[in-house]
This record gives structure tokens, sequence and C-alpha cells, in this order.
């Protein structure tokens, strides 16, 4: 690593050493269990336990997260795929991509057919840390289902403590065809470390209990939670205000966006606009994409992460789309902002289904920071949903 990325490191990583932590092989990685905040990921980055075909760019560090990179070259594939615990990603592109191209000045990636990206970031992972992946807000608010997979793996999004090897994602724009390329950054990594009497599985996410006694000494929310396995979301359909707008639906066949330029489309040309009805309902039609908002205006406090998991299925034929995750500082009045809306990406399945304003539609999951990172969320550049209300992704007007 050179430049600014690596002047960074060094400054971030000498102060931990001076803090005592001792100058083995996996100084500055420290030893409380969690979620590790940004100067920890720049210790794993200062340790070459993240490695990167090109320099980490400062930008990439968010403060529980690492925003991953596309390579060069992008390749078509038949269909999703898991390459399975005795082989390679590589292994399984021999067989079944149609098409490789490149991504060095830009491609369209076109919607409803799914794509193979090797990353330009790669890991060599120590036994006590481990990852966890998500799209990036933006990526998510554009219906672009991207999901990370790695060597010898039978699942996704995840990667296991000691992984050594390359990253890649799969890429499947659902909505909107885009255009990407080298370097744009859709997905992110969360790092975890364990300690050693955790099995690699260990389930990291506060308690309900841990959350009311959270919640009564720093509010995680505007008003009296709703908390059973996690925090519960509930969707605004009467507007803000004297606002009657309550969401947006995708709509079909419109043009390509650059996922790499924020503010150049322009709304009405992608969306149409949904405004509340005197019944407080909005009936969801099947396979259409809506972006609706949360009634609650959240605070991620400075020692907490969340990620918004999926709602049991019994409780409606919907889902509300991985919204990513949110970062320590969301909507937290220090770093800048008085609560912040969920924004929900939202689709409905095989059959209409009626939302009823106030209705439950997502649930977070919190886990707790190893320690508050150097920066919070708002206080970074690009913090650009800090406190949001309905809000569509940046890259339009």
């Amino acid at each position: 690593m050179a430049g600014a990325a690596a002047r960074r490191a060094d400054e971030m990583s000498d102060h931990l050493f001076e803090s005592g932590e001792g100058g083995d092989a996996r100084a500055g990685i420290g030893s409380a269990v969690g979620v590790l905040p940004s100067q920890r990921v720049v210790a794993l980055i200062r340790r070459r336990m993240i490695r990167a075909s090109e320099d980490i760019e400062p930008a990439q560090i968010q403060p529980a997260s690492l925003d991953l990179r596309l390579g060069k070259t992008a390749y078509r594939v038949r269909a999703s795929f898991l390459p399975g615990a005795r082989r390679t990603v590589r292994d399984q592109l021999d067989d079944l991509a149609l098409d490789e191209f490149s991504l060095e000045r830009g491609a369209v990636l076109e919607r409803g057919c799914v794509y193979v990206v090797e990353l330009q970031e790669s890991l060599d992972l120590p036994e006590s840390i481990s990852a966890l992946a998500n799209p990036k807000s933006s990526t998510g608010r554009l219906d672009v289902f991207t999901r990370l997979i790695t060597d010898q793996s039978e699942i996704f999004d995840s990667v296991a403590a000691a992984y050594s090897g390359p990253l890649y994602a799969e890429i499947s724009p659902r909505t909107f065809s885009v255009r990407v390329r080298k370097g744009s950054r859709l997905n992110q990594l969360r790092f975890r470390r364990r300690n050693s009497s955790q099995a690699d599985y260990a389930d990291f996410r506060l308690s309900d209990r841990e959350l009311t006694e959270i919640h009564g000494r720093t509010p995680l929310m505007d008003g009296e939670p709703m908390i059973r396995h996690g925090l519960h979301l509930r969707v605004n359909l009467r507007g803000e205000g004297k606002s009657r707008l309550i969401g947006y639906r995708a709509q079909r066949y419109a043009g390509i966006i650059d996922v790499d330029e924020a503010g150049k489309c322009q709304a009405s040309d992608f969306w149409d606009k949904i405004n509340a009805r005197p019944d407080g309902r909005l009936i969801l039609d099947p396979d259409e994409f809506y972006i609706l908002a949360s009634k609650e205006a959240l605070h991620i406090p400075p020692d907490l992460a969340a990620e918004m998991v999926p709602i049991d299925t019994m409780m409606g034929e919907f889902r509300v789309h991985y919204a990513g995750f949110f970062d320590p500082g969301f909507g937290h009045a220090p770093a800048g902002g008085a609560g912040a809306r969920a924004v929900l990406e939202v689709r409905s399945h095989e059959v209409p289904f009626i939302l009823e304003d106030g209705q439950i539609i997502g649930r977070l999951a919190y886990e707790r920071l190893t320690e508050p990172p150097d920066q919070l969320y708002g206080e970074i550049a690009g913090s650009n949903y800090q406190a949001q209300g309905l809000k569509l992704s940046k890259h339009f007007r």
C-alpha cells in the first residue's frame, strides 16, 4: 500500500502501537470481541491481512466496514452459483461463463442477467477474524442484487475465519441496467473478531434484553421501540408533515444508471411517485420494486452497528431487500443527525399484498463494536444518507 492510504494506515497503526498492544504480527488488531472499527480495519490492511491489486483508497474505509472495488474483468454466467466446499470460483467460471468482457473503460450490466467480477481486494485472515458482506445502501436502492462469493464456500456473503484467497461479486441488476467500471464499489465487508472459545458460526447479535437496556440509556429510535429478535421497523404510509409522498415505484424499461455518477439522473425518468391514500394502505404489485421509509427515526450509537435482516415470511408475501449496513453514528446527534429514517427496498412476491400504515416491515439486528471508530457516519465524506427521510439513491437529483 502506498500514497495517502499508506500514510493514513501508518498514522493510525502507529497510534495503536503506542497504546501498548504489542509488536507481533497481529499488533493493532486488538483482543476485544465484536465488529472491528475503521482503525482496526486499517491495521488489517497494514498487516496485509487485507490485500489489493491497487492501492486501497482512504474513502473505502467506512466507520465499521470496507468498501470493495470491482476488478478489471466481468463474466456473464448462465445462473447464480456457489463453488461448494471443494471448488474455487474460477473452476465454476470455466464451466458457467457465457461471456467475458473488460471493465477498464466501463460496461453496461443488463437487467435480468447474472455477472461475476473478481474484486480488487483479497484476504489472508487469521483464525480469530471472519467477515460478512452486504450491498452498499446506494446499490440496494437501485435494486442491484449483489452478493459476495469466496472459494470453497457453500454460502453467500460470508467469509470464514482464516480464509485466504480472492473475493468475487455476483451482480444481478433486477430493475435498471447499470454502467459499472473497474473500481466501482457495490458492496462492503464488515470484519468480526471472536475469542478462542467462540465457534466460527457464533452469533454476535445483541439480545433483546441488551437492546432494551441500551435504549434506556441511549435511545435507539424515536418513541417506544418494539424489540423482538431485534428492533422492529414500521412502514410510513401517511407521509410527513404536509407532504403526501410516501414512496416511489420503479419504472419498467427505464434508461441506464451509471453507479459512479451522483446526481446525474432525473428521478422522474426512473421512478413514479406514490402519494398517501386516505385509508393509509398501499397495494404492492407482484415483482414491482418500491422505495418506502420507516416511521421510526433511528439513532445508531458510536459503539454499535446494525444490519437489516429478513422479516419473517409468515408476516406477508413481500421482502425487504438487503439495505446494507447501518454504521455507528447513523442518525446520531453528535454526528450531525437528529435521527434518520430507514429507507426500505421492498418487493412483493407471487401475489399482490396490502401494506397498512404502521405495519411491521423490517427488523434491525445490532452488534457491538470492539470500540468506537475514529470517525462516525456523518463525520466522513460520502455520508449521503445522514438525517435522511424518504430518499432515493445518490444517483438522482
